[in-house]
């Protein structure tokens, strides 16, 4: 006897149709699973053998095969528990088959029959409605995420006996319906604000500013200057997600699993600050069978690396490629993927091994050439990529006293959010464009004219500091999102002037 029932896995961050054909034949008892199940694949025997003992069910004394097709695929994950218990159960009950051949199911089953989550159920969701299914049954704690893609019916459920009951036409579990707009409204308040942060104006309007323009960002100070604390602050200053961006941050976190049971989406941008040990795979992702990485974890949100330099010098080279394409690329013998990597990175190091260079209070101790080597770790090429360079020193004590209130997070991210607007109306016909730091070179020569004082003040700063011809492009970029700030309609030389003193590390080092 074959049953067949549709079901789906997860490859980079989409997911793909697999058919789980479940064949019961007379011979010695037996179970085997093909189309290259891996480790916890193999393993569902027994999770599904207990469950149907468990949800008053026999576990068949016959030659059992399970063939998950197409079979040249590699499949991972428990996700496959459910359709092969259900495939098992259709020989002990009257199933219809046209529930079966319209409908996904998903789930990782307990021993005592309970329908555990699994990672990527959005991604499924969406596979199922590309497919034309009508439905998905899956468990309740992925079904909100599942929900928010539309067009297919999803059926949370709790335990095994549950989805035989649909299926054998005794009881339906009720659709899940989730509002876009209720999951993407942003919870609570903030618990940290740049109210908090005394002085730095310099630096947090240059944050103002990345922030505006979606831009990658430096800060260059000594030790304890607040470049951490103003860093951390940063998404308390940007736009909210649109549904789009929420969507395709949710699927790289569903994928890895990292979402709330019961949550639709991820209404936050992300903030990611890995430790300087991480290595390139834990970066940008890979793996034998790859998986996303720091930078796409970060997607349409913040990448913060803090002490730069301690970086090791090939894991931040990797980020060259993530950074211009917006996307990581992994290839392997037999696969290659493509995971997000749309981010804004945010870095901080010191100015000097000591952390004291240019400090008035303390005495920095290392020679010129020591500051040479300690700056050479950051490739010029990985700093082209850097719009803003910005220095941060130390706050002076009678400053950090000041009871005077300070410019909030709710303050600036009004400005920011009116700078993303005329940004989004600039770019409304321009596909994958949503901001000034992802304009193509095209895109800037055409939107980002210079009048002749702007020319001639550029002109002047090329041939006094000898900017890349990236650079410049980038300087052009920061201009534009100034002006968008300030509600200019052209860039002007004082826009200019900004976004070029925001280079900071392309002067020579002054000891």
């Amino acid at each position: 006897m074959l049953a067949t029932v549709i079901s789906a896995a997860v490859l980079g961050v989409d997911a793909f149709r697999v058919t789980v054909e479940v064949d019961q034949a007379l011979g010695l008892p037996g179970f085997a699973t093909v189309g290259l199940p891996e480790g916890a694949v193999k393993e569902s025997r027994v999770r599904v053998e207990s469950a149907l003992k468990n949800s008053g069910l026999k576990f068949p004394q016959r030659r059992i095969t399970v063939n998950l097709a197409p079979a040249d695929i590699r499949k991972v994950g428990t996700a496959f528990d459910l359709p092969i218990a259900l495939g098992l159960a259709s020989s002990m009950e009257s199933f219809s088959g046209q529930l079966l051949s319209t409908t996904l199911v998903v789930g990782e089953l307990g021993l005592n029959g309970e329908v555990r989550q699994v990672p990527g159920a959005m991604s499924m969701a969406d596979m199922a409605r590309q497919w034309g299914l009508q439905r998905m049954i899956c468990p309740a704690g992925c079904a909100a995420e599942a929900a928010v893609v539309g067009d297919v019916q999803v059926l949370p459920v709790h335990h095994l006996s549950e989805v035989i009951d649909f299926f054998a036409g005794r009881d339906e579990p009720q659709p899940l319906q989730v509002d876009p707009d209720s999951a993407l409204e942003r919870a609570g308040c903030d618990d940290i604000d740049y109210s908090d942060v005394r002085g730095q104006e310099h630096a947090k309007r240059a944050l103002e500013v990345a922030a505006a323009g979606g831009h990658n960002l430096l800060m260059i100070g000594p030790p304890g200057s607040g470049k951490t604390m103003l860093a951390r602050r940063l998404p308390t200053i940007l736009p909210p997600l649109t549904f789009a961006e929420a969507v395709e941050t949710t699927k790289v976190y569903s994928i890895m699993g990292l979402t709330r049971p019961g949550a639709a989406l991820i209404s936050r941008r992300p903030f990611r600050a890995p430790h300087h040990t991480v290595s390139d795979a834990g970066l940008v992702g890979g793996g034998n069978l790859p998986r996303p990485g720091e930078v796409s974890l970060a997607h349409n949100g913040v990448l913060f690396l803090d002490e730069l330099p301690e970086f090791r010098r090939h894991v931040l080279e990797v980020l060259r490629q993530p950074l211009e394409d917006a996307c990581v690329t992994i290839s392997r013998a037999q696969l290659a993927l493509t995971f997000p990597a749309r981010v804004m990175l945010v870095a901080a190091m010191n100015p000097c091994p000591c952390g004291y260079l240019s400090d008035p209070s303390h005495v920095c101790l290392c020679s010129l050439r020591t500051v040479q080597q300690y700056r050479a770790k950051v490739s010029g090429p990985l700093l082209d990529r850097i719009d803003i360079q910005v220095e941060v020193p130390a706050v002076p004590y009678r400053q950090m006293l000041d009871s005077r209130p300070e410019q909030s997070s709710a303050e600036m991210r009004q400005r920011v959010t009116q700078a993303r607007e005329v940004q989004r109306r600039r770019f409304r016909s321009q596909q994958g464009v949503r901001c000034n730091a992802q304009m193509p070179p095209a895109m800037v020569q055409r939107l980002c004219r210079l009048d002749d004082a702007c020319r001639k003040l550029l002109e002047g700063a090329v041939q006094r500091l000898g900017f890349s011809a990236r650079a410049i492009e980038r300087i052009i970029k920061v201009a534009r999102t100034i002006a968008d700030i300030e509600q200019a309609e052209q860039i002007g030389p004082v826009h200019l002037a900004e976004a070029i003193q925001y280079r900071s590390l392309d002067r020579a080092v002054a000891l």
